[in-house]
């Protein structure tokens, strides 16, 4: 199992940072390698993902989910393997800190290489830097579930 940790600051506040991040259908708008994201329950997302000639279909489950605070999941089903979780930490009243940890299990040998040379860090902190820059351009989130899960 490996782990990636990564964080970054962005201009908007908490609640607007955390409410974008409930709306996993828009995850492929600034997660490079994220296909498609559907949300089937308040629970249950199935993704469809491509990184590097990887193709994976997956369902993850939202583990615990506080508003304002944390989301946090597990795959259930397909093909990839792993866990997370994002917190959100107010700075002051127009910044968020945003800290993804997430654990996965790299099957193939590709994947096992790219995890060992750095590529999954990379392509985490890439992603946090896309949704920095879709979040701060927009100003506002483009939905919210404020809903409870423990």
């Amino acid at each position: 199992m490996s782990q990636v940790e990564e964080s970054i600051e962005v201009g908007v506040p908490v609640h607007t940072a955390y409410n974008q991040w409930t709306q996993f259908e828009s995850f492929p708008e600034f997660m490079n390698g994220v296909e498609r994201t559907e949300q089937r329950t308040d629970t249950l997302t199935h993704w469809v993902t491509s990184v590097n000639g990887v193709h994976r279909e997956f369902d993850a489950e939202i583990t615990e989910q506080v508003p304002d605070e944390r989301v946090a999941w597990t795959t259930i089903a397909g093909e990839a393997q792993q866990a997370g979780a994002v917190t959100f930490h107010r700075l002051d009243e127009q910044h968020t800190k945003v800290m993804l940890r997430m654990d996965f299990h790299p099957d193939s040998v590709t994947e096992k290489v790219g995890d060992r040379l750095g590529f999954v860090k990379r392509q985490t902190k890439g992603d946090l830097e896309r949704f920095k820059k879709f979040i701060e351009e927009r100003g506002r989130e483009t939905g919210e579930w404020r809903g409870v899960v423990v």
